[in-house]
């Protein structure tokens, strides 16, 4: 039995090939996202469990991949759910955990300040010049197409985390969250908060330390990972700042209510597994959770991007769900239409 079976999803792994060669007449994988980036992740799994159904990975592409991703093919894809429907269950959690208290999901605009807005235009003609530049070849150029968006996201949180001269321009959205985090803190509740940018999860920190609100720090670099998660779930306090990475899996944290996510992805995945850390079994109250999106700016095309993105799980995986398909040159594009 394979649990967090999306660890063997890259079918050129050596985890995959050892997990493959298990020697074992049954064989199941247990997972919450059967693919996250692109459909050939879903035949990894297929492959361990059901080595007969699709071969070869190139047969796989020729017949499924192709036409599934690119073409929306919809006789393609209905002869594909047809044909793994007998081997795949799904469950969703308001099958097995009727009783979970519900979760509002909220996404939040926020402006960017006068400077911040001229110093983020500059950086965007640049970034946009360079990357439509790029685009053309995507394969050869992704490092540098996907260097440059990083900077962007970035420039929309706070530009200081791409040139420190510009650290007192200061952050709308530090600011809103700080606004939040205080009434939350006050009325004795507990709040997750997720980036993927640990840089900003430091000035997040600094600025709660100045603002007299206790908060927690988790990211892959923790050592006494469980002592921090302890001190949070006893109560120590009421913030629990977590990098994306570190924090989406693997952890229960249902002593939060109130979950922030900083700045959205077009891998919904790893957002609704960050998300899921405090909406899951054990949870006795509602779950609000507020997205940040900083208006006019890429992470609104992000948003979007990501809506698109869910639309094919939703497609071959019954129960809807939240994943996303690998970016191509036609998204990167996307993302700088006027």
């Amino acid at each position: 039995m394979l649990d967090e079976a999306q660890q063997v999803k890259n079918h050129q792994s050596k985890t995959y090939a050892a997990a493959r060669s298990v020697a074992a007449p049954f064989k199941l994988a247990v997972t919450g996202t059967p693919f996250e980036n692109r459909l050939m992740e879903l035949w990894a799994l297929l492959s361990i469990t059901v080595p007969g159904l699709y071969p070869w990975p190139r047969q796989f592409t020729e017949r499924v991949v192709r036409p599934v991703e690119r073409g929306a093919d919809e006789q393609a894809l209905a002869r594909f759910r047809a044909r793994i429907r007998p081997f795949v269950l799904r469950r969703t959690k308001e099958l097995v955990a009727a009783d979970l208290p519900p979760k509002q999901e909220q996404v939040l605009d926020v402006a960017l300040g006068a400077r911040h807005r001229r110093i983020y235009d500059t950086h965007l003609a640049k970034a946009r010049q360079e990357i439509l530049g790029l685009v053309e070849d995507f394969d050869r150029n992704r490092v540098a197409i996907f260097s440059a968006l990083t900077r962007l996201r970035q420039l929309a949180l706070d530009p200081a985390l791409v040139d420190p001269a510009h650290d007192r321009v200061g952050s709308a959205k530090l600011d809103l969250l700080v606004e939040h985090l205080a009434e939350i803190a006050a009325e004795g509740h507990q709040a997750l908060v997720f980036s993927q940018f640990t840089s900003f999860l430091g000035r997040v920190r600094d600025r709660l330390a100045r603002e007299d609100i206790g908060a927690l720090y988790l990211d892959g670099a923790t050592r006494d990972r469980a002592t921090v998660i302890e001190q949070f779930r006893s109560g120590a306090a009421p913030v629990f700042l977590i990098s994306l990475k570190a924090g989406g899996v693997g952890l229960t944290l249902t002593e939060a209510d109130y979950v922030f996510v900083l700045d959205p992805w077009w891998n919904p995945a790893a957002e609704a597994q960050a998300v899921d850390r405090a909406h899951r079994i054990g949870q006795t109250q509602h779950v609000n959770v507020y997205r940040l999106v900083a208006t006019d700016t890429i992470e609104e095309k992000v948003m979007e991007l990501k809506g698109r993105k869910a639309e094919l799980f939703a497609r071959v995986v019954d129960g809807g769900g939240a994943m996303s398909t690998a970016i191509g040159a036609d998204d990167i594009r996307g993302l700088f239409e006027e």
